[in-house]
């Protein structure tokens, strides 16, 4: 399973189905290599919860994409099924971004979102940077909706920490407010 601040090796080569643009397509982690990657698992197309984050995630698109993100949506449906859903889903429709379909579950394994024995994901929100390692992972019980708001919050406070070595962002941090420079030569002293 993948761990904050590993490199995704391997994973990064994995081959799979999207429905992106209307149309299916081959896609890997690796195409966006240079790029962060936000990563949205979830369980299932044509569920309650699901339309109601992907739909945000589509609304703030144009945000994830001026930070320097592509967004990826991962379930264990088929391509086909993400079209069936996207032709009769309006939330669905907005979508911009890659519906990766991982239907053997091979993805949700290795990032630790596979419910065994049900065949769904958990909702698990990923932020990779652009070298591959991982920056922030969060996985929950798939009763709880994620805020997309907040999903982009953090990957702006990934992206400031990597673009200036020494700060670190306390919480709630927005970009314009005041980051911290912890001193380590008094954490000793305390």
């Amino acid at each position: 399973m993948v761990k904050v601040g590993e490199k995704l090796n391997e994973i990064m080569d994995f081959e799979l189905e999207a429905f992106h643009a209307n149309k299916s397509v081959k896609l890997k982690l690796s195409d966006s290599v240079g790029k962060w990657l936000v990563l949205a698992f979830y369980p299932a197309d044509f569920t309650f919860v699901c339309p109601t984050e992907l739909e945000e995630l589509a609304d703030l698109y144009d945000e994830f994409a001026k930070q320097g993100a592509e967004v990826m949506s991962v379930s264990t449906d088929t391509v086909f099924v993400h079209k069936a859903w996207h032709d009769v889903s309006p939330s669905i429709k907005k979508i911009k971004f890659p519906m990766l379909a991982d239907p053997t579950g091979t993805l949700c394994r290795e990032f630790g979102t596979y419910i065994e024995g049900v065949g769904l994901s958990l909702r698990g929100t990923f932020i990779i940077d652009p070298d591959g390692v991982v920056k922030s992972a969060e996985i929950h019980d798939n009763s709880i909706g994620r805020s997309a708001k907040e999903i982009l919050r953090k990957l702006k406070a990934a992206k400031f920490v990597r673009e200036h070595p020494g700060q670190v962002c306390p919480a709630s941090w927005e970009p314009g407010k005041k980051t911290l420079s912890p001193n380590l030569d008094l954490v000793g002293k305390l």
